[in-house]
């Protein structure tokens, strides 16, 4: 895909990129959906298997530690965060995913590192099982494209 104005072609090769991904417990069929299809969007653009390295957490607030520990090691091209906040009937959800969100932007921008962030944020499961393929592809490919982006930027 070309950018018009920028002539920057969006590059999908994944091929010798290792990719970090953290899921969340929480919601845990709906983020282990993520994670299928992510995981499957990843091994179709060319990730070899062996450069995959999934952990699982608790929920979507300790997604970002273990991003950060991710990024410290200097192991990966980029990072996917995966989780699952679904509105109940406190301030919780907000706390959550302000804080989660907040948290794995900080992790790229502190470490210089490709973090896609597919930590849903929604209203009931519906939403939530609605989005969970789409969304975990969708990081895949934004994990991908973002990494090769910063190889030719740095």
């Amino acid at each position: 895909m070309q950018d018009a104005e920028q002539g920057i072609a969006a590059n999908l090769d994944g091929d010798e990129l290792r990719i970090g991904i953290v899921q969340a417990r929480c919601n845990q069929a709906v983020t282990d959906k993520l994670a299928s299809s992510c995981r499957a969007e990843l091994l179709t653009l060319g990730v070899a298997e062996k450069h995959i390295r999934h952990v699982v957490v608790p929920g979507a607030l300790e997604v970002p530690m273990a991003l950060a520990l991710m990024a410290d090691s200097n192991d990966y091209d980029a990072l996917i965060a995966i989780g699952c906040v679904i509105r109940g009937e406190t301030y919780h959800f907000e706390l959550v995913a302000n804080e989660s969100g907040a948290g794995v932007m900080r992790v790229a921008l502190d470490h210089d590192i490709a973090v896609a962030n597919a930590i849903l944020t929604v209203e009931n499961i519906e939403q939530a099982w609605a989005r969970a393929e789409d969304k975990g592809r969708d990081a895949a490919r934004v994990a991908v494209e973002m990494a090769n982006l910063m190889e030719d930027l740095l």
